[in-house]
């Protein structure tokens, strides 16, 4: 009787020492989760003085120069940083600010500017090479190509310049005779030579590059109120997308200007697109997936206040900021929330990622240029 029990003792001894190995093997590889953390690595106030005034609208996507980040405000100029630590490299003064993005090319950083000036910047310095007068604020991010820098004054006067001297090589000009207008102003497109960009009437013209003159037009926008077309028009092969504010976006043929398909919910910034999605932003406080074949929609999230930004990829998550809100992290296949960061009075301008380095950079409604650290980290369960 004794030996049986005795027998019986080890093998539950064994079988719970069997077990344990187990349960400690499963713990092991499993003890942890991943999770999305966002924290603060530095922040700077761009502007030289706290504005204790009305706040101005700060909508320039942060500029990545070699090892600075160079940010605009639409108060008092332009700052560059160090882009690991946030030291202060060299300042430009602008009277009222520089509200539109910006382009670099090499050592040059082409802006507008809301003193009626058009800027070409070293980008290493914050030496002015040379200023354009367009006697209006200008609100349009340019685009370089082969030497010319072309952009959209605020005065719905389309320019272009040579890169190197800023003297003017052509314009094309049209009239708007609605009484209310978005702020803002499209970037072009450029693509086999033509140009592509939005004017304040509602229209999308198609220019020749070389001499200015135009391929087509198409009056897309026809609201009474809003017919804005600052939205940047992004090509896709023979395919156009492009949002008009509170109207629809739309998909047209890049050859004929014709509409091939709309869906509604008008946009004040570009569609990303990844693979065969379109990533939207519209302006009645949503974000959108949708099929780019033909505007279905996959998924969508509506935000609680504002509109978004325009939404960047960032390691395999979409990033954008809310108008009102957060610096929002998303996962691009379902659409749900998987990280966040509220920086205060909200975020107007598109975030720069630096993927290499894990980081991403924005400016807040406040004018504050934020640099934040962003990735997948493992917690323990328990």
């Amino acid at each position: 009787m004794k030996i049986v029990l005795l027998g019986a003792l080890l093998m539950t001894l064994v079988g719970c020492s069997t077990l344990n190995s187990g349960l400690e093997k499963w713990s092991s590889l499993n003890n942890s989760k991943r999770e999305y953390e966002v924290k603060t690595a530095w922040v700077r106030r761009t502007t030289e003085k706290d504005n204790l005034g009305f706040r101005k609208i700060n909508r320039m996507t942060p500029v990545l120069a070699g090892d600075l980040i160079i940010q605009g405000n639409g108060m008092d100029g332009i700052v560059a940083y160090n882009r690991d630590n946030g030291q202060e490299r060299w300042r430009l003064p602008i009277t009222n600010g520089a509200e539109p993005s910006a382009t670099l090319i090499r050592d040059r950083l082409f802006v507008g500017a809301s003193d009626g000036n058009f800027y070409s910047i070293e980008a290493s310095t914050g030496v002015v090479q040379w200023t354009f007068a367009t006697k209006s604020e200008n609100l349009a991010a340019p685009l370089l190509d082969d030497g010319i820098v072309y952009f959209l004054a605020g005065n719905s006067v389309f320019y272009a310049l040579d890169a190197a001297t800023g003297r003017q090589l052509w314009l094309y000009s049209r009239q708007d005779t609605s009484q209310f207008s978005i702020r803002g102003g499209s970037q072009a497109a450029l693509s086999n030579g033509t140009l592509y960009v939005g004017f304040s009437d509602g229209s999308l013209v198609a220019l020749n590059a070389k001499n200015g003159a135009a391929v087509w037009e198409v009056q897309l926008n026809r609201n009474k109120r809003f017919r804005d077309m600052d939205a940047t028009p992004v090509v896709d092969g023979n395919q156009i997308y492009m949002a008009g504010y509170d109207d629809k976006l739309y998909c047209i043929s890049a050859d004929k200007g014709e509409v091939l398909w709309r869906v509604d919910g008008g946009g004040y910034s570009a569609v990303t697109i990844i693979g065969d999605k379109l990533y939207y932003p519209t302006t009645n406080g949503e974000v959108v997936a949708l099929k780019k074949s033909n505007g279905d929609k996959i998924w969508s999230y509506k935000l609680k206040e504002g509109i978004a930004t325009q939404i960047k990829p960032y390691k395999g998550v979409l990033v954008f900021g809310e108008s009102q809100g957060f610096l929002r992290f998303m996962d691009a296949n379902s659409g749900t929330v998987i990280g966040g960061f509220e920086p205060g009075r909200g975020i107007l301008s598109a975030p720069q990622v630096d993927e290499k380095n894990g980081r991403v950079y924005f400016i807040s409604g406040e004018a504050n240029l934020w640099a934040m650290d962003a990735g997948w980290i493992r917690t323990p369960y328990f």
